[in-house]
């Protein structure tokens, strides 16, 4: 690894230091190695350790052009790795100063290649976002994955909904599906509390004129969530008004799929309440299965709250079963059968998974999701289904699942 560029100058020695350094090579490198670290010179620092670790096995400090070290015996073996260790270790030691001093971009440069992330969360921690910094902090934080929270939370407040939306679209709904929740829920928190203190000072401005004594109004504005607040005086969408964008509203729900915390699928089943109440031309159709878009979002959330579970189970799997899946995609099944494993009904997920997939559906992208379910179906104890998915697997020529799905048919099943 090279060292990163520095416009900054060498300092000027003290003529005297050369008459203080130990004519004793260990201990010289340990002086220059102090004076480094005393002088915050981060890259200096990285060569610095970089020649002391070359120098415990017996190398020179500095490698001579022609150096070549293999991998042929244990020795080679042995200088290799502690080069390598050494190396990560002056990546770290100067990543966290260049941190440290502000300087995100080349700290990081040396902080990516160790590998360990609650370091690198651990220190950007300590650096607040200046619009100086914010480009890089976002770069690292969001994209490099180092905090995604914070970074998606720094764009929200920098940027807004709309453009926070569109990163989403753009950088993560690609992502993993932790990575999905971690910025979706951001994003239902922000816009909930914009809509909930918006709906707020707005019933409590016209409570009065609507016929609400002011006793109940300061009742419901203690007590009443987002809601119910609609829902009980329905005046407050009634003129056909709205309180904030209804595209952001309706993006946000569909982000809040993913998510499986109570709280937050509470707070996205009340968005729905309020999304239904708006005027039809503001109501947007969405994909299948969820055309009907805030009613059949309500569903889902309510279901994963355990309300009307089974009207909700019937309603999905109709879609599944009825959705074209050449004209709209397999979005339908995927939600039919995401919505029975959530709610801890894995074997019935798995066997719907198996009867309703299309052939055109490749294996591949599906499997890791089966092997799962097949797993924890049987834990809860059924003793069929890994077999089911084994036949299943070959009847479809994939030789790669039934070798997969042989480590829950043995008797040590991982």
């Amino acid at each position: 690894m090279n060292a990163a560029p520095t416009t900054t100058e060498s300092p000027s020695l003290d003529p005297k230091m050369l008459e203080k350094l130990s004519g004793d090579p260990a201990k010289r490198i340990d002086e220059v190695i102090a004076f480094y670290r005393r002088e915050r010179r981060p890259v200096e620092l990285f060569e610095a350790l970089k020649m002391k670790s070359r120098m415990r096995f017996g190398l020179p400090m500095i490698a001579p052009p022609d150096e070549s070290i293999g991998m042929q015996t244990p020795r080679e073996v042995e200088i290799q790795r502690g080069l390598e260790e050494g190396l990560l270790d002056a990546c770290r030691q100067a990543g966290a100063m260049l941190i440290e001093d502000g300087k995100i971009g080349e700290g990081w440069m040396y902080l990516r290649p160790i590998g360990d992330p609650a370091l690198a969360k651990r220190l950007f921690a300590n650096v607040e976002i200046t619009e100086d910094n914010y480009d890089e902090m976002v770069h690292v934080l969001l994209h490099e994955g180092v905090d995604l929270a914070r970074g998606f939370d720094a764009v929200l407040n920098q940027q807004g909904t709309c453009n926070s939306i569109t990163l989403y679209d753009s950088a993560i709904a690609s992502r993993s599906r932790e990575d999905k929740k971690i910025a979706s829920k951001c994003l239902l928190n922000h816009l909930y509390d914009e809509l909930d203190t918006r709906v707020r000072e707005d019933f409590s401005e016209r409570a009065e004129k609507n016929g609400v004594d002011s006793e109940k109004i300061q009742l419901d504005l203690k007590n009443a969530t987002l809601g119910e607040l609609v829902s009980k005086h329905k005046w407050i969408l009634g003129g056909g008004g709205y309180h904030l964008d209804t595209t952001h509203l309706a993006s946000v729900v569909r982000f809040s799929l993913v998510l499986d915390a109570p709280e937050l699928l509470e707070k996205a089943l009340q968005l729905c309440q309020y999304g239904r109440r708006l005027p039809s031309d503001f109501q947007y159709p969405g994909e299948e299965p969820f055309v009907d878009f805030y009613p059949a979002h309500a569903a889902f959330f309510s279901a994963l709250l355990g309300k009307n579970v089974d009207t909700a189970v019937r309603l999905f799997e109709q879609r599944a079963r009825t959705v074209d899946s050449v004209v709209h995609g397999s979005a339908a099944i995927e939600t039919y059968i995401d919505l029975l494993d959530r709610l801890g009904r894995p074997a019935d997920a798995l066997r719907a998974a198996m009867e309703l997939f299309p052939d055109d559906v490749p294996l591949g992208r599906v499997m890791p999701e089966m092997i799962e379910m097949a797993g924890r179906a049987s834990e809860k104890g059924d003793g069929q289904i890994a077999a089911e998915l084994e036949k299943f697997c070959f009847d479809r020529g994939d030789l790669l699942g039934v070798a997969a799905v042989s480590e829950l048919l043995s008797p040590n099943p991982r």
